[in-house]
């Protein structure tokens, strides 16, 4: 597929600098631009690579202004990073998609398959389940009895949806997610550890993507809720009873404890860590590897372990870099005063 400038011109609303036919039919970083690519400029770090890129066209800020010649047409929009990902979007999905049912795929008779599937071989969906149109479930993916997945979303290869759980329209689970094992639930006795049983299930709603190996626990009553628009990097961990609101986003490796409600356009940084039965509120941001311990009350950036308000977090590694010299002068300072001391002796 190929696309000119004025087409993609037209397609994000943007100012062409330039040939306004040259053509693209991939896309290349800037750096590494070939002809016929198309590539973008956001962080002006990078702006050394716009006069040397092979790329045919470039997406730029509208308040960018070349310093020397050019060579690849430029479109200039407002956001040249959301412009890039919207024709990446569109390139997709023109892309001819898989349908039909393998096989070798196991499928229970009382299951319900909508129109335009894809399922993979190996695939096994349990009895009373129901798919929706355009799903896609690719290589080993499991889905318990009694599951429901909504329209178009996508299952990549050995996903695993536990019994009686739901997933929303337009969502997308990657290669190796659980959603619905069995919550960390156990009640300590003489004799060791009792297993409470996990009677919920989860419930994620539309437009929700979830990264490779992330787990999300099943309740042990009620339900854990992931809401509309959530993305969830790889190897995140979602506790039992646990809500996560709409449009929260969490790095990889971050670890959310039981029951826990997490707000709507939260941030959570790689490795944070959420205590349990606490609230997190809306527009949260969570830096990486923090540790929050306790409630926050929203609209707030923290930092470190235990969590405390970033500017805070910042003076006070501003003062742990100057602990080494103020141990040495107050040794020094010390010794001067016993010296003293002695002389008057």
């Amino acid at each position: 597929m190929k696309f000119t400038a004025k087409q993609i011109a037209s397609f994000v609303d943007g100012e062409i600098v330039g040939n306004e036919n040259a053509e693209v039919y991939t896309f290349a970083k800037i750096e590494e631009g070939t002809p016929g690519a198309l590539s973008f400029l956001a962080n002006p770090k990078y702006a050394e690579y716009i006069y040397t890129t092979q790329s045919s066209i470039v997406l730029v800020n509208k308040d960018f202004v070349p310093e020397k010649e050019i060579s690849a047409t430029l479109i200039k929009v407002d956001n040249a990073y959301g412009s890039l990902a919207k024709l990446m979007t569109l390139y997709e999905s023109m892309k001819p998609k898989k349908q039909g049912v393998s096989s070798l795929a196991s499928i229970a008779p009382t299951a319900k398959i909508g129109e335009n599937c894809y399922i993979a071989p190996f695939v096994v969906i349990g009895e009373n389940c129901e798919i929706g149109n355009g799903c896609m479930l690719h290589d080993g993916v499991s889905v318990g009895d009694g599951a429901k997945i909504g329209e178009n979303t996508i299952l990549y290869a050995h996903v695993s949806v536990y019994h009686d759980c739901r997933i929303g329209n337009n969502c997308i689970l990657h290669a190796g997610s659980v959603v619905g094992a069995d919550g960390f639930g156990f009640a300590p006795t003489p004799n060791g550890y009792e297993k409470i049983p996990q009677m919920g299930i989860v419930i994620i709603e539309d437009n929700v993507e979830i990264g490779a190996n992330t787990c999300i626990d099943r309740a042990t009553m009620g339900a854990t809720v992931v809401h509309s628009g959530v993305k969830l990097d790889n190897l995140v961990q979602i506790a039992h009873n646990d809500e996560i609101g709409s449009h929260t986003a969490m790095a990889a490796q971050v670890g959310v404890a039981g029951t826990t409600k997490i707000g709507q356009w939260c941030i959570f940084g790689g490795q944070a860590g959420i205590s349990g039965h606490s609230k997190i509120g809306d527009h949260t941001t969570v830096g990486p590897q923090c540790g929050t311990i306790g409630s926050l009350k929203g609209g707030e950036t923290v930092l470190g372990s235990p969590a405390i308000d970033a500017k805070e977090y910042i003076r006070l590694s501003a003062y742990m870099r100057r602990l080494p010299a103020l141990d040495k002068k107050i040794k020094e300072l010390t010794r001067e005063l016993e010296a003293l001391k002695k002389a008057k002796e």
